[in-house]
């Protein structure tokens, strides 16, 4: 018997059991299924996370406070207060940093006419859109001479405009901050979410506005430095260090009271945890596909019990025993193949409706199609062997008289 002899009959077999030949493919079918739609969520978050934190800045270095201790108990990173505006201005003179944005942070309520909104306010200088790589849709960022004479100047977010002033612009409006008057003077072009925090729901003011009328301190709560090139990242690194364990007077048998953390540092974390969550979920479905095997084997048996006398006949008119076993395995690969196709179209199905109805961003690639295709056919061949060498195995004369 050819191969498309033996596969015309497979089919037949197949069409002949429908509803049993489906429920054997469901294993399959939502194991496949399962693991490409995981893989392209998976795929789809770590690239809008990459995006997110590529957009925090170019050559993005993020220095922040070290951690405090009391009683041998550490409480925290951020908790010393060790970062001035004097450390940003003495990093700046590095030639291997092309920019830096000290910056501190709190809360602000925000009053125009009738109406009251709470926001985050972030006090930082003329540098930040540069450094962490903002734009301004309306009006102007405040200027070098504004935040040296401490100007009530204000950039607000694009939720500003829209819950505050009801979409109308609020360039020259005057709202309250806490109290305190402030000219808006730009709206800044929408960023999105990164993470938990939404860089469209807050107000930018003269860093030194903050500290003297808001904040009251003197310390700031971190500072962005921008790489003068990627290729500089690493001496930018050092520069900081260098010039901020000097500014600290720390003698070297004294550790850091502060810490640099990278882009790629963010990003290589970032992508490690979407990639470790994205293969704890595809083994899960992967599951399913052993269950699909499982049961291709089942029915398999079922049908060399079916169609005894029918192998018995075959091999008494000269069937050899590579034709039976051939036949077989062909019918098990194909039920494995035809689940693994549905399950294909099902999966990409999937994670396209949970990126429009979910709004989750979803890459679809071939890897994991072509992975789930293998994986069918190679599931058929390894749960197909064994019924098809029991049924290649039958002597003539036993499969003739089976009742």
């Amino acid at each position: 018997m050819s191969f498309l002899e033996s596969l015309r009959v497979s089919f037949r077999s197949i069409k002949a059991n429908g509803l049993r030949s489906v429920l054997t493919m469901l294993g399959i079918i939502i194991g496949v299924a399962a693991v490409i739609a995981m893989v392209a969520i998976g795929e789809g978050t770590s690239a809008s996370v990459a995006s997110q934190i590529n957009g925090l800045g170019s050559n993005l270095l993020i220095v922040s406070p070290g951690q405090a201790t009391q009683g041998r108990i550490s409480l925290g990173a951020g908790s010393l207060n060790t970062l001035t505006l004097a450390d940003a201005e003495a990093i700046a003179q590095k030639d291997s940093v092309s920019g830096v944005a000290p910056s501190v942070n709190g809360r602000a309520q925000l009053v125009w006419g009738s109406n009251n909104y709470s926001t985050s306010l972030e006090g930082t200088t003329e540098s930040f859109p540069e450094v962490r790589n903002v734009q301004v849709a309306q009006g102007r960022f405040f200027s070098n001479f504004e935040v040296k004479k401490q100007f009530n100047v204000v950039v607000v977010g694009t939720e500003i405009v829209t819950n505050l002033f009801g979409g109308s612009s609020p360039i020259g409006e005057t709202i309250q901050i806490n109290r305190i008057p402030f000219t808006v003077i730009g709206v800044l072009k929408s960023q999105g979410s990164s993470g938990m925090t939404n860089n469209d729901d807050r107000v930018l003011i003269p860093v030194t506005t903050a500290m003297s009328r808001l904040t009251g301190g003197k310390y700031v709560n971190s500072i962005y430095v921008s790489a003068a090139s990627a290729e500089q990242m690493a001496q930018a690194q050092a520069d900081t260090a260098e010039t901020l364990r000097a500014q600290h007077n720390l003698r070297p048998s004294e550790s850091d009271d502060f810490r640099i953390t990278s882009q790629s540092d963010i990003l290589s974390t970032a992508q490690a945890v979407s990639g470790s969550m994205t293969a704890l979920l595809s083994g899960i479905a992967a599951i399913s596909l052993i269950v699909g095997g499982i049961g291709v084997m089942n029915i398999m048996l079922v049908s060399v019990t079916e169609r005894t006398r029918e192998i018995g006949i075959r091999k008494a008119i000269g069937a050899k025993k590579r034709d039976i076993l051939r036949q077989f395995l062909i019918e098990a690969v194909t039920l494995s193949l035809l689940g693994g196709v549905i399950g294909i179209l099902l999966g990409i199905g999937a994670a396209m409706a949970v990126s429009k109805l979910a709004g989750m961003a979803t890459a679809i690639t071939i890897s994991p199609v072509l992975y789930a295709f293998l994986t069918s056919t190679a599931v058929g061949v390894i749960f197909g062997v064994y019924p098809a060498r029991k049924a290649a195995q039958l002597k003539p004369i036993d499969a003739l008289r089976y009742e």
